[in-house]
């Protein structure tokens, strides 16, 4: 923990005067969690736009350009080796904030009631509601990553099991139009329908360009010109003892050419507030063998936050937009950012992330579907259980 302050500490100094400047107008609340610097904001630390990359680039090859001419070029007309190596200027560094949420299940049961049923929620408000509070949040990042548990089919054929969740394909929108890129469906709802059921998911997230990966399947996506490799992994019940298809999925992105790693994993027991050896071992398997972040779903609530080797592990985000119970007696949940600096071949996160506290509703007494960035007391109490949470990791 000694470490976690001496990074609070920095962080603080870099961001106390902006915050201080942004406070009034944009609502923000700052808080200290886990020993480090935790806000919710519904604007994360200013990240360079596409336009002030690329006019930072042209000044430099310009600038370059000046140069060459000045030294002047060999008798044949050719530039010298050094004239080729001053026009090729390093690219600026780039800055990628990515959020992570937990489970969103666009569905629901067909044994529950139908009136108080996300589906029926969707009938009568639309794909809009669902994430309209938390929208901007994921606007002004650079990459949302959800976990999508429970399948957008037509299919009826439901598989033999207490729960199996199913939405209608066109639940995809509720995503898609508030800016969530990522989605991994390596989960124990992804198959409620049958093999067909997967299918329909997997070609409604990606009809609506959500990229989806998990299991076998990873996924490189080029974000701001910097590749970032996606790694979904399912640790339950039939699918135990996954440390190879994790190593394996790893070494697949990295020779892709991923510069970010991040893998997610569903794994863990149901309600339970402290992960797993499994878990641990895991997590940090993932960051020894390349991973920047490691995130985790399936308990339902929210586990602590682990830094290891200088890389985050948040064990449980919790729920989301979670359509699989009407009434949670725990609505807490987070979204969790970090943001990466990407200077050349070299990635570093300076310890900037933000844990921003949600209830997975907007009303306090039943689950309106409607995840939202709490505000006061329930915020502070929300960020002291994370750190409660993360004593002895």
């Amino acid at each position: 923990m000694a470490d976690l302050r001496k990074i609070n500490e920095k962080i603080r100094l870099h961001k106390k005067a902006k915050l201080q400047a942004a406070a009034a107008a944009a609502g923000i609340v700052v808080l200290l969690s886990l020993g480090v610097w935790c806000h919710m904001s519904l604007k994360p630390a200013a990240i360079p736009s596409f336009a002030e990359l690329a006019d930072a680039e042209a000044d430099n090859l310009a600038k370059a350009k000046e140069t060459q001419d000045g030294n002047g070029g060999t008798e044949d007309g050719s530039s010298s080796d050094l004239a080729l190596s001053q026009t090729e200027a390093p690219r600026a560094p780039v800055q990628i904030t990515v959020s992570l949420t937990g489970d969103c299940t666009l569905g629901t049961d067909e044994n529950f009631g139908w009136d108080t049923s996300l589906n029926a929620y969707y009938l009568t408000q639309g794909a809009d509601y669902f994430l309209q509070n938390v929208r901007e949040i994921f606007r002004q990042d650079d990459l949302t990553i959800v976990n999508l548990e429970g399948t957008l089919t037509t299919s009826v054929t439901r598989e033999d099991k207490l729960f199996a969740f199913r939405g209608d394909p066109e639940f995809i929108n509720i995503l898609s139009g508030s800016y969530v890129e990522a989605a991994t469906v390596a989960n124990n709802h992804s198959h409620d329908y049958g093999e067909q059921s997967f299918t329909d998911t997997l070609e409604a997230a990606r009809g609506a360009g959500i990229t989806t990966f998990g299991y076998d399947e990873t996924a490189v996506m080029d974000v701001k010109g910097i590749k970032v490799g996606l790694v979904g992994i399912y640790e339950l019940d039939d699918h135990m003892a996954r440390e190879q298809q994790l190593l394996d999925n790893i070494a697949k992105v990295k020779s892709e050419g991923a510069q970010i790693i991040i893998t997610v994993f569903h794994w863990g027991n149901e309600l339970e507030t402290v992960p797993d050896d499994t878990q641990k071992s895991l997590a940090h398997i993932a960051i020894d063998n390349g991973a920047d972040l490691v995130a985790g779903h399936h308990p339902h609530v929210l586990q602590g936050i682990e830094k290891y080797k200088g890389k985050y592990i948040a064990y449980s985000l919790g729920n989301f937009c979670f359509g699989g119970n009407t009434n949670p007696t725990d609505m807490d949940t987070i979204i969790f950012q970090q943001t990466f600096t990407v200077n050349g071949s070299e990635v570093s996160s300076d310890d900037n992330i933000n844990i921003i506290p949600c209830s997975v509703s907007s009303e306090y007494y039943y689950n309106n579907y409607q995840p939202t960035p709490a505000q006061g007391d329930d915020a502070q109490r929300i960020l002291d259980k994370i750190e409660e949470r993360s004593q002895g990791l």
